[in-house]
């Protein structure tokens, strides 16, 4: 596997697809239903759920299903299965909803007003970039090894 590629790819897709996301995901105003009781009415958790689904949508491995899996009265789940090449399965949870505005932001920084300190962070979405640049980002070669099914 040549590693400075690998790199490559991964920066590529960071700046490309995953940094303009949360960007736009940042000014979406979604709030926990626990802060926001007319979180239906409201549409943001709706707003989130289909820029995550496109998101998904263009960025899936093939062979991967998206849904949104909903209940009367419940945020809505966003399921993305990915098939794998062995018998095992790795869940990922994650959430859309955040919390409400509260008090104590440094000057300039507010909730919904994506920021950008440096060429890897967002500053008001609490992101870590390292992180996320490696959950999600898979590179798949011929040397990776298999893996197992992801939902």
């Amino acid at each position: 596997m040549d590693i400075s590629k690998v790199k490559s790819y991964i920066d590529a897709t960071w700046s490309d697809s995953i940094l303009p996301q949360l960007i736009d995901y940042v000014r979406i105003p979604n709030k926990s239903p626990l802060f926001d009781p007319d979180w239906e009415a409201h549409g943001h958790m709706e707003a989130a759920v289909q820029l995550m689904v496109r998101w998904a949508q263009a960025h899936a491995p093939a062979g991967s299903v998206v849904e949104v899996l909903r209940l009367q009265g419940r945020t809505p789940v966003l399921m993305v299965d990915i098939p794998g090449e062995v018998d095992d399965c790795v869940l990922l949870y994650g959430h859309l909803d955040k919390q409400p505005e509260f008090t104590g932001w440094s000057d300039g920084l507010d909730p919904w007003t994506p920021v950008i300190r440096d060429e890897e962070s967002v500053v008001a979405a609490n992101v870590p970039p390292t992180a996320i640049r490696r959950a999600t980002t898979f590179v798949k070669s011929e040397a990776s090894p298999p893996f197992a099914r992801t939902a």
